[in-house]
């Protein structure tokens, strides 16, 4: 099967996407300290809806939510059940929307109440590695100058990878083909071509990378204790450059 998508397509996947954009502009405001995470998946779930689309995650492979809300050493998939944001959390939003049989994807990561300078320079990390992921996939580049970029801005930090979560293709499905790793060597692996649409999403941590699952089945925690940040854009790939496809529905970056 064809990766390539259509201008249709595309824009088919730039609704989505707003929806999503839109879910994570709420939420960066409402992560304030004293929230409950599961009020903030139920005023996402909301807002998808009104739009028409379904929240994406939600049961999907049996997950219980419609956001992840990953709080700390929490790397990705944490569930958002009662407990409360405190005053110098760092939490993940990862959200999905689905409208029309197109998936919008698409994560952030909030200092709730201002932050540590730790964390805030750790999230700053992870925002620049994405946007230099993004400047590397290009029609032509191969899907290691991507993971590339991502270690070149985070390896001379100090900071680590989680290698074992990648991005993916988007479309139709959640998760399609190719996989895109955050790690990688320059000139290495598939190469992009013309209509890819890939949601590209840096892990990283304040300590080894090294991650675990919890009990629970879902969350997914670093071995150490660090924290870590997890951000995603979903990207449309074509002759003139990276087209984001997930940006909030007036333009803005969620």
């Amino acid at each position: 099967m064809s990766l390539r998508k259509s201008a249709t397509e595309v824009r088919q996947l730039r609704r989505a996407g707003a929806i999503v954009g839109d879910s994570l502009r709420l939420l960066r405001q409402l992560a304030l300290p004293g929230a409950r995470l599961s009020d903030l998946d139920a005023a996402v779930a909301k807002l998808i809806r009104s739009r028409g689309a379904l929240p994406t995650f939600r049961g999907y492979h049996g997950f219980p939510a419609s956001i992840c809300a990953s709080v700390n050493e929490e790397a990705v998939h944490g569930l958002p059940d009662g407990r409360r944001l405190r005053d110098g959390d760092l939490v993940s939003f990862d959200v999905g929307a689905t409208l029309d049989g197109w998936v919008g994807d698409s994560a952030i990561s909030v200092c709730v109440g201002g932050g540590t300078d730790s964390d805030r320079a750790l999230v700053a990390a992870a925002c620049e590695a994405l946007r230099a992921a993004i400047a590397a996939a290009r029609v032509g580049s191969a899907l290691g100058d991507l993971g590339a970029a991502v270690e070149a801005v985070v390896r001379p930090r100090g900071y680590g990878v989680v290698e074992s979560y990648c991005g993916h293709g988007i479309g139709r499905a959640l998760h399609e083909d190719p996989v895109v790793p955050n790690v990688g060597i320059l000139g290495v692996g598939p190469r992009i071509e013309d209509g890819w649409c890939l949601a590209i999403e840096p892990v990283i941590t304040a300590g080894s990378g090294a991650v675990a699952l919890r009990p629970d089945g879902w969350t997914v925690v670093t071995l150490d204790g660090g924290r870590a940040a997890h951000v995603e854009l979903a990207v449309a790939i074509t002759a003139s450059g990276a087209e984001i496809l997930t940006l909030t529905s007036d333009g803005e970056l969620p």
